[in-house]
């Protein structure tokens, strides 16, 4: 297993734009869902980039030392809980409709990216209700 930093380095070699550290990309899942809960309006391709923070946690998950995935999981799974109450599962139907030849649709155990968000606000509201997504639609509540 490897510290923090280590794992940072090694997601980069791997293809990830920067050596994020935990703390980085719990506090990008942390924004993102504080979003969700209240109306994401961004566009469906910013929405699909940013989903890509909790697959950072998820392969570093894997990599790390057990101290501190002891210390962070609390905090995700509280994150995770949240957007779980505010998302709604689709098994990702809706949004395999957007996602093309550089994003495909992730087994089950990548489980964020089968959810859409329950609040249908702005740009992204308008795409998932033209792919077939129920929930609130803020611009019309």
């Amino acid at each position: 297993m490897a510290t923090e930093t280590e794992v940072g380095e090694l997601l980069y070699r791997r293809g990830w734009r920067m050596a994020f550290t935990v703390a980085d990309r719990v506090n990008a899942w942390a924004a993102l869902v504080r979003v969700i809960e209240r109306g994401y309006d961004d566009d469906i391709d910013e929405y699909i980039n940013d989903l890509y923070c909790r697959n950072w946690l998820n392969e570093a998950w894997l990599l790390l030392d057990e101290h501190i995935v002891q210390l962070w999981t609390p905090q995700i799974k509280a994150l995770d809980d949240r957007y779980k109450a505010a998302t709604v599962d689709d098994d990702g139907q809706a949004l395999r409709q957007f996602l093309h030849q550089f994003h495909r649709l992730p087994g089950p155990d990548l489980w964020w990216w089968r959810r859409h968000p329950r609040i249908l606000a702005g740009d992204l509201g308008h795409s998932l209700r033209s792919a077939g997504a129920v929930g609130i639609d803020l611009d019309t509540a």
